[in-house]
């Protein structure tokens, strides 16, 4: 999909196409490594285009976004001297040719980069523009907020499927863990986990009637997305790119010192990557199941420095130890961990009573584990809801006592840390599929609700919700934090924008990445001046830092 993109990054032998104009050698900013005006024959100076410079092969790619004028700018601190490889990515337009620039450490470069219209708008579409684009009601795709875990939907809708093969197609893609990509897919142990193919039926009709069973072409208008304006246009994105296209990082978190800890979805590796020294250190995790799917999700410190984190199909915790690079393993007992065995997330307050939490998706088991005597505790916290339901994250608060996010419908739920007594509370919007949280000193959670397409704040102490409803449609938020400011950072799986949302204004500032991301966890780094916002680039194995600049 976005991978012209990145091929364009790497490729060596560019082509020149910018121009030393007399308009931009006046304007020459001292402090820019590079410069330069963006603009096409259809709109003249473009605002909200994202401009990349990576030099080729290289580990780190920094970019811009052009602003009101269609300028752009980078700064000599970000860019050493060298040959960067430049991309753009503007929905509805190209580059008609390479470009690269050579930096010195003396003077700036200068571009003048003219696009043009695609010829493939398809290929350059986000999942969130396939949803608003494709006909039919918001009941009718939701099932689709599944399907873009391990790949674009491009391929969904310029699949030529009929009803029959969709049914078979959806019951085998039903079975590959969320932890597949499409060059490592990975079957999960448990066949129930595929379903029943009449199951499928009203969903293969469905998805019949929008790719190309019927037609060479889609008899509905491919709808995008404004470009970024404003404030939108302020910001530098960095990606750190990792060593194999393998590694997906879904948790990112910084300790105290601002070094990178992130968990491999796709592989039993717990990353460490320093910005500074662009040193990258993988700790292995044993693997418990030779046959099981691989990859962590979950990755949290605990109030001692450790890293505690889940192995999903493995059915174990762990802990790491970031002085030694020790590793001790918790495995669940036998009697609660089969072929349907799925350990998602920590609930690490063990500082309060000796005693973490974790929950298996594949059972709905909670489990609650000893420390010090190994011994394990067992919860069925969904067995008082009725109807579908399935627990997504579990978190502690200050007691320890464990909060769920319950996904099939919507749900907060908490089990008393002392009683084990449960206790539900419905969101606000029904059916809003509460996904990850994030919980602040006071023991208030921050949610993503990702059907109804809001974040809320729960007050733990009156049981109360304050949601936001966020304006970009079909943004599907994974993940929030609030910063040093009071505003929510969200990571969104399908647009490709991290969205900056102000509660009290309701103001949100969305900031357009330079490459497909489907991104999962958010962490606001609040150490700075201004917070700096870290999120994994899930599908192109990269770490992102995304700095406002005002």
């Amino acid at each position: 999909m976005r991978s012209k993109l990145m091929q364009s990054l790497a490729a060596g032998g560019a082509v020149m196409l910018f121009q030393f104009t007399p308009q931009i050698a006046q304007a020459q900013n001292v402090n820019a490594a590079i410069e330069g005006l963006v603009s096409s024959e259809a709109e003249g100076a473009m605002e909200g285009v994202v401009v990349s410079a990576r030099k080729p092969g290289g580990a780190v790619m920094v970019s811009v976004t052009t602003d009101d004028k269609g300028r752009f700018s980078f700064p000599k601190s970000r860019l050493e001297p060298g040959e960067y490889n430049i991309a753009v990515r503007a929905v509805g337009f190209d580059l008609p040719a390479k470009v690269n620039a050579n930096v010195a450490a003396d003077k700036s470069a200068s571009l003048d980069i003219k696009l043009r219209k695609t010829r493939n708008l398809s290929a350059q579409l986000t999942n969130a523009e396939w949803m608003m684009s494709i006909p039919g009601t918001a009941e009718q795709k939701d099932f689709l907020t599944d399907c873009m875990s391990c790949h674009t939907l491009e391929r969904v809708f310029r699949s030529s499927h009929g009803v029959e093969e969709w049914m078979d197609t959806i019951q085998r893609m039903r079975g590959y863990a969320p932890v597949s990509q499409t060059i490592k897919p990975q079957r999960m142990l448990d066949p129930a986990r595929s379903g029943n193919r009449e199951d499928y039926r009203k969903a293969a009709e469905y998805l019949a009637t929008v790719n190309l069973s019927e037609t060479d072409k889609w008899e509905y208008p491919l709808k995008t997305m404004a470009r970024p304006k404003g404030a939108a246009t302020k910001a530098i994105v960095t990606e750190y790119f990792l060593p194999r296209p393998t590694v997906e990082p879904h948790d990112v978190i910084l300790d105290k010192d601002g070094i990178v800890w992130y968990s491999n979805f796709g592989e039993m590796f717990i990353g460490k990557f320093d910005t500074k020294t662009l040193q990258h250190t993988e700790y292995p995790v044993k693997q418990y199941k030779d046959k099981a799917p691989v990859g962590i999700l979950d990755i949290e410190f605990d109030k001692e420095g450790k890293l505690w984190f889940d192995s999903m199909y493995q059915g174990a915790l762990g802990r790491l130890d970031p002085k030694t690079g020790v590793i001790e393993s918790f495995v669940v007992p036998a009697k609660w961990n089969d072929d349907r065995s799925q350990l998602n997330f920590v609930g690490n307050r063990h500082d309060v009573d000796g005693k973490v939490w974790t929950k298996d998706v594949g059972t709905q088991n909670v489990l609650r584990l000893d420390i010090k005597s190994g011994e394990w505790e067992l919860f069925r916290p969904t067995d008082k809801l009725t109807g579908p339901r399935g627990i997504y994250q579990l978190i502690s608060d200050s007691k320890n006592n464990a909060w769920l996010a319950e996904f099939s419908n919507g749900h907060l739920g908490k089990i008393d840390a002392k009683t084990g007594e449960v206790t539900w509370y419905p969101t606000p919007t029904p059916r809003a599929r509460a996904r990850r949280m994030h919980i602040d000193e006071n023991d208030n959670i921050l949610v993503t609700l990702y059907r109804s397409n809001s974040v809320a704040w729960f007050d733990t102490k009156t049981a109360k919700y304050t949601e936001h409803k966020l304006p970009t449609e079909w943004a599907l938020p994974y993940r929030a934090a609030s910063d040093k400011n009071g505003d929510i950072w969200v990571s969104t799986m399908s647009s490709d924008r991290v969205m900056r949302f102000n509660p009290s204004t309701g103001k949100s500032t969305d900031y357009l990445m330079p490459t497909e991301t489907n991104m999962r966890s958010a962490f606001v780094d609040n150490t700075g001046p201004k917070p700096i916002f870290w999120i994994g680039s899930n599908h192109t194995a990269a770490l992102v830092k995304v700095e406002p600049l005002e």
